[in-house]
């Protein structure tokens, strides 16, 4: 009898394991590559330059000038750097404070923190999950430096309105648009509106470079600083130009120039770019069309795009209806093979959060949004079949509930 359970058993196992080797994961993100990838970064080899602001990084910065219409592009080597860069030319002062939403990746506050500041945080809007910008001004102390409007899953902020407080109150707006690449606010590309904008070409970002970021400004004064500041505070840039006989160390800074092996992966993939979006863009709505009886039956709610702002397709979320169902939700898709993964810890109720940080008002539509929304897999390889199954474990996630 125990040899027959033993054999009934490896028999289930056997046939257990063959089902998950034929059933496909379908991650939550699958980067890009090509065959002008090999092409470029080879080609970057054969320059005998792979360090900072070789061939492929200046035909990065000329790529982006041209398609954000700004001053300057400063190819950094994260979006991380890039914030950093802008929090030293804020000239931040120890116990200055910053105002943006808890509701973001700790590199948003990491910045800041690094140059003695405070970010004080705003809760976000229920629909666009943006800061809301009709409570910043109540944060706002004789101490307030900047404001940080994070542009989340690539939808814009209120950026008149916080323009307009900024200018009040005489404050630099840091556009945090690390999810905003080819994303507009009544038709201007995000991260143009401030001061400075800050992209992020991850791996998990609409254009990628692996690791990679991007600086951006309209200001000509902050535009040459900004330069030294990536150069390690030195003018180096101006050497090689022939604008001055050497170059020394001028000003604060660090190195945030980017390899040149990783300035050709990028510029690969700014390639096709056009076609990336495009792809991405079809993807976002079919989820957004298929999910609307999902909507309408109350199930989960679906992202809101306010006319004023482009879709950049970033991501596409649902959101439940609280955190036991999220919970449950997400178990049943990754039982099936589906990487469906919740989004940020609100800054405010992390440790280092609840250290360097202040939170002046209540939180509870980011604490709301943190424990409900869940993001489907998007990526430019999702292939319709793959996109049909994620659609369909949804729907019987729901009846079966």
């Amino acid at each position: 009898m125990l040899q027959k359970v033993i054999k009934c058993n490896k028999k289930y196992i056997k046939n257990y394991i063959k089902k998950k080797r034929t059933v496909k994961l379908i991650k939550f993100n699958v980067p890009v590559f090509t065959e002008k990838s090999k092409e470029y970064v080879a080609d970057a080899f054969a320059q005998k330059h792979v360090s900072g602001d070789g061939k492929y990084t200046k035909l990065c910065n000329d790529f982006m000038r041209r398609k954000l219409g700004c001053d300057e592009a400063l190819l950094v080597h994260s979006g991380t750097a890039a914030l950093e860069m802008a929090a030293i030319l804020a000239n931040l002062q120890a116990g200055d404070e910053v105002i943006m939403p808890s509701y973001t990746f700790c590199s948003t506050a990491n910045a800041f923190v690094l140059q003695g500041a405070v970010p004080v945080f705003v809760d976000i809007r229920a629909d666009t999950l943006n800061i809301d910008e009709s409570k910043i001004e109540a944060a706002i102390t004789p101490k307030t430096k900047a404001i940080v409007p994070v542009h989340y899953a690539g939808v814009a902020c209120e950026m008149d309105t916080i323009k307009t407080i900024a200018k009040k109150h005489n404050l630099l707006v840091i556009e945090d648009a690390a999810q905003a690449y080819d994303a507009y606010y009544k038709g201007i590309p995000l991260g143009t509106l401030g001061d400075m904008g800050c992209f992020s070409f991850h791996e998990t970002k609409n254009i990628m470079a692996g690791e990679g970021g991007l600086f951006v400004t309209n200001n000509s004064k902050l535009a040459e600083r900004a330069e030294i500041v990536r150069e390690k505070g030195t003018n180096r840039s101006k050497f090689f130009r022939g604008q001055v006989d050497k170059y020394t160390w001028v000003d604060k800074g660090s190195s945030y120039l980017p390899s040149d092996i990783v300035a050709a992966y990028l510029f690969s993939v700014l390639d096709i770019s056009d076609e990336i979006q495009a792809k991405r863009r079809l993807i976002w709505q079919r989820y957004y069309d298929a999910f609307a009886a999902l909507e309408q039956q109350e199930k989960i709610r679906r992202p809101i795009i306010p006319a004023e702002c482009s879709n950049n397709a970033h991501m596409f979320y649902l959101l439940c209806p609280d955190l036991a169902t999220r919970t449950e939700f997400i178990a049943y898709l990754k039982e099936h093979d589906v990487a469906a993964p919740f989004h940020y810890i609100p800054l405010h109720s992390a440790p280092a959060g609840r250290k360097f940080c202040r939170t002046p008002q209540t939180m509870n539509v980011t604490d709301k949004i943190a424990d409900t929304l869940l993001r489907l897999p998007l990526y430019y390889d999702l292939t319709q079949a793959e996109q049909e199954r994620v659609i369909e474990l949804c729907f019987d996630f729901w009846k079966n509930r």
